[in-house]
């Protein structure tokens, strides 16, 4: 029973590190590699690593395409998902809706 308990702790304390969401795009900052948002009606700034994963639409993207749209076409209110990691205020994974 004590496995059982201490596998459901840590399962909840994991939860808690890493949240997914849909976002507005407010800004990109080139220089320290990070992203600006609006969630939940909130501003919030999130580092971009080498490790971030990138989609758009179902398929794998580069991410230095990704920061370069961020950078020259991304509009302030384009939704997208992201993932991240609240320790760390890092990105892990980054969803941009599909070419139409």
């Amino acid at each position: 029973m004590r496995k059982f308990m201490l596998a459901g702790f840590a399962l909840v304390v994991t939860f808690g590190l890493t949240l997914a969401g849909e976002v507005e795009f407010l800004k990109y900052d080139k220089e320290k590699k990070e992203l600006t948002v609006k969630e939940d009606g909130k501003e919030a700034t999130y580092k971009i690593t080498d490790d971030t994963k990138v989609k758009r639409g179902d398929k794998d993207a580069k991410l230095p395409n990704i920061l370069k749209f961020f950078e020259e076409k991304a509009k302030e209110g384009a939704k997208f998902e992201i993932t991240v990691d609240k320790d760390k205020k890092a990105i892990i994974e980054l969803k941009l809706p599909g070419k139409k």
